[in-house]
């Protein structure tokens, strides 16, 4: 007896050919179960007129289930499960109760519970996402990374492809880095000062972990990179939020006591300040009084269309205390996950260490296919085109703030992707992100950003990196109109209260 064509769909979010999916689904029946050995398939004429793709797609499917034993033909009778197709396990799972270990007591949470903002992972379907750090595919050169993945995977790279680095990283990316990207900084380095991180997230672990111990001080600006906070939390270091002005972080704050600090003066997240450059010297003039070490968190360089970006920190520093985080995730997209950490050499090797200690090292594919769109010259287009759409959703963006009356709290005068906002005392910004989500609008409350039991919470961001010019001011209008009707509410609740 055949299998009804009926047991045969494909999913409408699947991902692939249509000549993969219908081999994945009949796959997936057999190693369920639902499809017994023995049992008949439906004709390749059936199944596609069922499915509506083309008879030539089925058939090429059922082909690739042939050489994989999934399937067996037997002449004009057609196609039948193989009698050696993988066999689901006869037992019946067994109900589960509750744990008797009390995960409290045996994890202590040492690394949940942080205050990391989660985007909605389908952000892309809602119509207004005011939402920072994701790429844009309108944006992003799709053909040309894609020939720099295959480079990479060619005879000539089966080295870089295969090989196990240890401790070591893709000396073509090491070297772009020390000759190209550093000196735009005005960084000198070796490529012994140069360590490969899975972005710049690890790289502040990395760093975390090596410089802080439970005796130690770590300084942070306040509001600061949530991540960086929930890191600095997990090395159970002491930690002092240094609350930031208009130029970044002030030095005078900064506790005397202090080992380590972390700070991002190019582009003050989240705030988008830029630390000018007579504070830049007397931060390094603190750090060298107290023998603290700085940590450079440079995240957004790249994305200075307005005018050309102060040099970095570490660029300032004739005494090695500034250890400098870059990433690529920015200027390329999040899910590469490559940044890189740049020091003295005892520090290097140190983290160098403990990176292969937990990863080894980036895989090696990854790094020599950006070293390819790095070093061809695909990534500076990149940017060029990035800066110009950015530069126009800027002030698109800019003049519906105006037409609004919505106070902007911080707006970087290099560029970046970001207006840093502050609404009305009586608004949440917790709750007109709920209410604004469901009107297809996303942003980003502030007050993960901050340290303290007493959190602001009237301020938010919202970014134009991920939404076209053409929907920017719907959308202000639609974050407008509700920030009036929350304002509004609080306020009459304020004068009815007894």
């Amino acid at each position: 007896m055949a299998l009804p064509v009926e047991t045969f769909f494909l999913h409408p979010e699947a991902q692939g050919t249509l000549q993969s999916q219908i081999q994945q689904m009949i796959a997936q029946g057999i190693l369920s179960g639902r499809f017994q050995r023995g049992e008949k398939l439906p004709s390749t004429r059936k199944l596609a007129t069922h499915l509506g793709v083309s008879r030539i797609t089925v058939t090429i499917a059922y082909t690739e289930l042939l050489a994989n034993d999934y399937l067996t033909s037997r002449g004009r009778s057609g196609y039948f499960v193989s009698d050696n197709a993988p066999v689901p396990p006869a037992f019946a799972p067994s109900e589960v109760g509750p744990d008797a270990v009390d995960w409290t007591r045996a994890i202590g949470q040492k690394f949940s519970g942080g205050d990391t903002v989660r985007k909605p992972p389908d952000w892309g379907s809602y119509r207004y996402p005011f939402i920072y750090g994701q790429a844009d595919p309108a944006l992003f050169d799709h053909a040309n990374w894609r020939l720099c993945a295959l480079k990479a995977l060619g005879q000539k790279d089966f080295t870089a492809l295969t090989t196990d680095y240890y401790d070591q990283d893709d000396p073509q990316l090491i070297e772009f880095i020390a000759r190209h990207t550093l000196p735009r900084r005005g960084i000198a380095a070796r490529p012994e000062q140069i360590l490969i991180t899975l972005g710049a997230q690890n790289a502040l672990w990395l760093t975390t972990q090596v410089l802080l111990t439970q005796r130690r001080r770590a300084a942070l600006e306040d509001p600061c990179y949530h991540a960086l906070r929930d890191i600095l939390s997990q090395s159970r270091c002491h930690m002092t939020p240094v609350r930031v002005d208009a130029d970044g972080m002030p030095p005078d704050a900064i506790p005397p006591d202090t080992d380590v600090i972390f700070t991002t003066p190019s582009h003050q997240c989240p705030t988008t300040g830029t630390m000018p450059m007579h504070r830049r010297h007397d931060l390094l003039e603190r750090a060298a009084d107290m023998d603290a070490l700085i940590v450079e968190d440079d995240y957004e360089f790249e994305m200075s269309f307005l005018k050309s970006p102060s040099p970095a920190l570490k660029s300032l520093d004739t005494e090695g205390r500034v250890i400098y985080v870059g990433s690529f995730s920015k200027s390329l997209f999040p899910g590469l996950r490559l940044g890189y950490l740049v020091g003295s050499e005892p520090f290097i090797r140190e983290a160098r260490a403990l990176r292969a200690s937990v990863l080894r090292h980036p895989p090696g594919h990854v790094q020599r296919t950006a070293a390819y769109f790095l070093s061809l010259g695909h990534h500076d287009a990149l940017i060029r085109r990035m800066g110009a759409a950015l530069h126009d959703r800027r002030e698109v963006m800019a003049k519906a703030l105006t037409a609004h009356g919505l106070q902007i709290a911080g707006q970087g005068a290099y560029g970046g992707s970001s207006f840093w906002m502050r609404a009305p005392e009586a608004v949440d910004t917790q709750e007109l992100a709920r209410r604004l989500q469901a009107k297809g609008v996303l942003i980003e409350p502030g007050h993960a950003f901050f340290s303290g039991p007493a959190r602001p919470k009237t301020y938010y961001r919202l970014a134009y990196s991920s939404i076209p010019a053409t929907r920017i001011a719907k959308g202000i209008d639609i974050v407008a109109n509700e920030i009036r009707d929350m304002a509004h509410l609080g306020l009459s609740e304020a004068i009815n209260w007894p």
